[in-house]
C-alpha cells in the first residue's frame, strides 16, 4: 500500500494524504476518509521515509528514575496524555537514579533520531549541563530547576516549611528529620532548607545529631529512623522528605512501640496513595505530578511547534493533607 493507492482510495490528493501522515492541516471531511481508509488497509508509514522527508521522527525521548514510582508514574501519565493527542510517540527510558545512565540516555536520544527529550531529573552535575547544551533538540527537565533549559518544578521549600510547622504548631520542641543528599536539590536541599527555616521560625536549632539521610524506598526510611532514634531518642516530631522514607519510618516507630501522633509526630511530602492506607494515616503534601508532566509536554510542543525555546520556568503549587499522623486540626491548604 502506497500513499498513491490511498490517495486515490480516499478520493484525495497525494499531497493531501502526505499533509495528513505528517501532521499538517487537512479538512476534517477528508481526514475522516483517509482515516477510514488507513485503518481498512492496516497502512503504517515507512519511519525512516518519513525522516528524510520531514526531519522529525515522532517519537520523544522520556528519561525517566525510576519506572515503579507513582510519582514518576503520574509524571509519565501527564507526559503521555499531550503527547499523544499531538501525534508523538513515547520512548521510555529507566536510569534507577543512576547518573551514569541518565547520562547514557541523554547521549544516545542525541544521537538516535528522536524530536525531544523530556527529562526527569534527580541529582544535576556539570556533566549534564555540558551535555545538554550540546543537544541540538529541545530538552524540557521536569522535577528540578536549571536555568539553561526549560523546566518545570515544584514549591519543595515552601512545602517542608509549612509541614514542619504544623509538626511544632502543637508544642514540639525536639523535631528531627529523615532526607536524602544534598545533590539533589529539590528533594534533599530544598526540602532541607524548608524544614530548618520553620525551625528557626519557632526558636529551635536542630543539631545535626537528629537529622539523617537515606534512599528513595520503605527499607531505607525503615533503617534511617531506627539510626535516628536510638541516637536522639528524644525526637517528638519528625519531618521526611518522601513519603515512602516516612512510611518506614512509621513502621519502625510502630514497631518500637512509640504512640503516633501522640508521642511523636510525622509527616512526608508527595500524598503517594499508600499515605491513605497505612496506620495512621500519614500527614503530606500533595504535589501535582501529573500536571507536571502535562505543562512539561505542552511546553516541548510549543518549541517543536514553534522553533523557539525561551527557557521557560514553571513552578507547581501544593496541598498540604492533614490527617491522623499529626495532632493539629487544620483544614486542606492549596497553594499557587
Amino acid at each position: 500500500m502506497t500513499i498513491a493507492e490511498i490517495a486515490q482510495r480516499a478520493g484525495v490528493s497525494k499531497a493531501c494524504v502526505s499533509r495528513y501522515i505528517n501532521h499538517g492541516y487537512v479538512s476534517e471531511e477528508k481526514k475522516a476518509r483517509i482515516r477510514e481508509v488507513i485503518e481498512e488497509t492496516g497502512y503504517t508509514p515507512s519511519r525512516s521515509a518519513q525522516v528524510l522527508r520531514t526531519g522529525k521522527t515522532g517519537i520523544v525521548g522520556v528519561i525517566l528514575p525510576k519506572i515503579n514510582s507513582e510519582s514518576i508514574g503520574r509524571i509519565a501519565a501527564g507526559v503521555s496524555e499531550v503527547l499523544k493527542k499531538q501525534g508523538y510517540r513515547l520512548l521510555l527510558a529507566n536510569t534507577e537514579n543512576q547518573v551514569e545512565q541518565e547520562l547514557a540516555y541523554l547521549e544516545l536520544f542525541k544521537n538516535d533520531q528522536v524530536d525531544g527529550i523530556i527529562f526527569v531529573a534527580g541529582i544535576l552535575t556539570p556533566a549534564h549541563r555540558e551535555l545538554i547544551s550540546g543537544i541540538n533538540i529541545p530538552v524540557v527537565m521536569v522535577g528540578q530547576r536549571a536555568d539553561y533549559l526549560s523546566c518545570v518544578y515544584h514549591n519543595d521549600r515552601a512545602a517542608a516549611r509549612e509541614l514542619t510547622h504544623l509538626l511544632l504548631s502543637s508544642g514540639r520542641k525536639h523535631p528531627g528529620m529523615i532526607g536524602v543528599t544534598q545533590k539533589d536539590r529539590a528533594v534533599g536541599s530544598e526540602r532541607r532548607i524548608g524544614f530548618l527555616e520553620a525551625c528557626e521560625g519557632c526558636g529551635i536549632t536542630v543539631p545535626e545529631q537528629r537529622m539523617e539521610t537515606c534512599e528513595f524506598t520503605i527499607e531505607s526510611g525503615y533503617d534511617a529512623a531506627r539510626a535516628l532514634l536510638e541516637r536522639a531518642p528524644e525526637i517528638d516530631a519528625l519531618f521526611c522528605a518522601t513519603d515512602t522514607i516516612a512510611i518506614g519510618a512509621v513502621q519502625y516507630l510502630k514497631g518500637i512501640g512509640r504512640q503516633i501522633p501522640e508521642e511523636i509526630e510525622v509527616a512526608g511530602v508527595g500524598h503517594s496513595r499508600m499515605t491513605e492506607i497505612i496506620s495512621p494515616r500519614l500527614t503530606t503534601s500533595h504535589f501535582f505530578y501529573k500536571t507536571s508532566g502535562i505543562e512539561a509536554a505542552t511546553i516541548l510542543c510549543q518549541i517543536l511547534e514553534t522553533g523557539v525555546d525561551i527557557k521557560k520556568q514553571i513552578m507547581l503549587g501544593y496541598e498540604v493533607i492533614r490527617q491522623e499522623s499529626t495532632c493539629m486540626e487544620l483544614p486542606w491548604k492549596k497553594h499557587a
